[in-house]
């Protein structure tokens, strides 16, 4: 992990409240002075990617690293700021990504069309343009039985796969309200991917170490992105299963089995029977296997995954300053979303401390040798993403890693 990742240079959190005071107050409130400090270089970064901006793909639709995930990006800048500049940026980048979606018909939000279907839904809707919203709404549904059915070998993954695609009808009912598309839609996806995982498991012969099992490209990856802790996530969440016994009898041993992946730094490995103890990302490592640890910890109430969810913040504390850069897909500002995950959940000061000073290090962009990404200013690889988590961080309570958390 250390050949890839830059020595961390801050002072951790030592319980005292001296050491946050420049930062935020008791309850967690950012200070005026770093809260100004954020937006500062909210706006200042945002100049340098709209420049940027004007040599990158005009095909690429999507949320990963096309002009979806910009449109993204100033949805979520309108919902902190309220400047309504920012949601006419955003209509601009979403008409822009639905002229250019997939010839493949892909059907994840962020590497496919329902992302910017899903994204120009809201838009449209913030814009009072309800028409278009439903138009659509009714575009995105239209993929829902194909997906359930399960066409041409789709898997079940965030990326590429089935809950790529229920993401996309999650983010629309949590921006639109809970029941804009029925819950039954999401359960049936859920429902699918049950019986895919059951159909794989018993393949492997694992049913008895874990009753679920998912693989992508023949690899049994165990991360957010491509694996088993992105997808048991959202299985996890409350009303996506129908039968809540289901997830006691098939989630929870599953969860379990990749707890027992750990390895002694407290890191997990990018696939199962890969014994390297290497990439700290969200799309690999313990930055996105904390939040299926977590969501398990609500859920089942057991100690354990808390303390290896807390175990997974000091791998990233250590080892989360990547040399790939501050991106949020393998980066560090992804990386930082694991200390507010950890806040939200435990109140502990300590983690917001942390994300606060992981923040610092972002707002230094471009001054620690860090690799430049394929696309720089895109919102999972590039400058997009940093800015869209330098802006959550003014609301630590309501942040969440996007396109993903619940």
């Amino acid at each position: 992990m250390d050949t890839r990742a830059l020595k961390n240079p801050y002072q951790d959190y030592d319980g005292n409240p001296a050491s946050t005071q420049a930062l935020f107050d008791s309850q967690g409130k950012l200070t005026a002075e770093f809260a100004q400090r954020l937006s500062s270089k909210v706006s200042e970064l945002l100049a340098f990617m709209e420049n940027g901006l004007k040599s990158a793909d005009p095909r690429d639709c999507t949320s990963y690293t096309g002009w979806a995930g910009i449109a993204l990006l100033y949805l979520h800048l309108h919902n902190v700021f309220g400047e309504p500049s920012f949601l006419v940026k955003a209509l601009e980048y979403v008409n822009h990504s639905l002229k250019c979606l997939t010839r493949r018909h892909d059907i994840t939000f962020l590497c496919g069309d329902t992302g910017p279907l899903a994204v120009a839904a809201v838009v449209y809707y913030r814009l009072q343009r309800p028409h278009e919203c439903e138009e659509c709404i009714n575009r995105l549904l239209q993929f829902h039985q194909t997906v359930v059915k399960g066409a041409g070998g789709l898997p079940d993954e965030l990326l590429y796969g089935r809950m790529g695609y229920l993401y996309s009808l999650v983010f629309v009912n949590q921006q639109l309200g809970q029941d804009r598309i029925p819950l039954q839609y999401i359960q049936q996806i859920s429902e699918a991917v049950l019986a895919s995982g059951e159909n794989l498991s018993r393949k492997f012969r694992v049913q008895n170490e874990s009753p679920l099992m998912y693989e992508w490209y023949q690899e049994q990856y165990v991360g957010a992105a491509h694996g088993l802790a992105g997808i048991y996530y959202y299985l996890m969440q409350p009303g996506f299963v129908q039968a809540e016994d289901w997830v006691q009898r098939l989630v929870k041993p599953s969860v379990d089995h990749v707890c027992r992946l750990k390895s002694p730094t407290g890191n997990y490995p990018p696939c199962i029977g890969d014994d390297r103890d290497l990439l700290v990302h969200w799309c690999h490592g313990s930055p996105g296997v904390i939040y299926m640890l977590l969501q398990a910890h609500r859920v089942f109430g057991v100690a354990q995954y808390l303390s290896d969810a807390l175990q997974c913040g000091e791998v990233v504390w250590h080892y989360g300053l990547l040399k790939k850069g501050y991106g949020l897909c393998h980066g560090a500002a992804g990386n930082a979303y694991t200390f507010l995950a950890l806040y939200r959940h435990t109140q502990d000061p300590k983690h917001l401390y942390r994300a606060c000073v992981f923040a610092d290090w972002c707002m230094n962009y471009g001054r620690h040798g860090c690799r430049t990404p394929d696309t720089p200013y895109s919102l999972f690889e590039g400058m997009a993403g940093t800015i869209y988590f330098l802006a959550d961080l003014l609301q630590p309570m309501k942040a969440r890693f996007p396109c993903f958390e619940v």
